[in-house]
């Protein structure tokens, strides 16, 4: 029987792609500085980190793997200044995506892919802080200019925010189909089918 619990190597695994990920993150991020690509960010981000995501989740199949890797880079963000919206809402999403991952016992594709495309709706907490943290966002965007946080103001409404985590699903889904055509040789290795 396969050892279930996470090991040094494991942790540095996740480290590891924890950095990976929170710079092509970042890359990404940057069609953001134009407001209205930022509503279709999470799709984009799921589409090209699914590939890095899909490799981890073939590479660690132990319970809290991906929880611990999904929470660094909110975590990171809240410790530079973002609002605990971000923080609260990663936790939520990672912990959804963990129960998933688990159901499939860690080595199904099908879950696999599913908790991938709920982890990548934790992005959609960044703009969520426009709705449930506004005063503190706005001040935290002030730095991009009045007519960029007004522009934002306007975009950010409920109902986007359904199309927007719709999105983020969407591009999770494409990413993880993205990833398993790109690493079929390491899920074979896996044992992920």
């Amino acid at each position: 029987m396969k050892e279930k619990k996470l090991k040094i190597k494991d942790l540095v695994t996740i480290g590891v792609f924890a950095v990976i990920y929170f710079v092509v993150m970042f890359g990404v991020g940057m069609i953001g500085m134009v407001p209205i690509l930022f509503l279709i960010y999470p799709s984009i981000l799921g589409i090209v980190t699914g590939t890095i995501i899909m490799l981890f989740m073939a590479k660690v199949q132990k319970p809290w793997g991906l929880f611990i890797l999904g929470i660094l880079s909110p975590l990171l963000m809240f410790a530079m200044g973002h609002t605990y919206v971000i923080a609260v809402h990663a936790i939520v999403v990672m912990f959804i995506a963990e129960m998933i991952r688990k159901m499939g016992e860690y080595n199904s594709f099908k879950y696999n892919m599913f908790a991938f495309a709920i982890f990548n709706t934790w992005i959609c907490g960044s703009l969520m802080q426009m709705l449930w943290a506004k005063e503190k966002y706005i001040k935290l965007s002030m730095m991009m200019g009045k007519e960029y946080v007004e522009a934002l103001e306007k975009l950010i409404t409920y109902p986007n925010m359904l199309l927007v985590y719709a999105g983020a699903l969407i591009g999770g889904i494409i990413g993880a189909y993205i990833g398993k055509a790109l690493l079929k040789k390491h899920f074979n290795k896996a044992g992920i089918v």
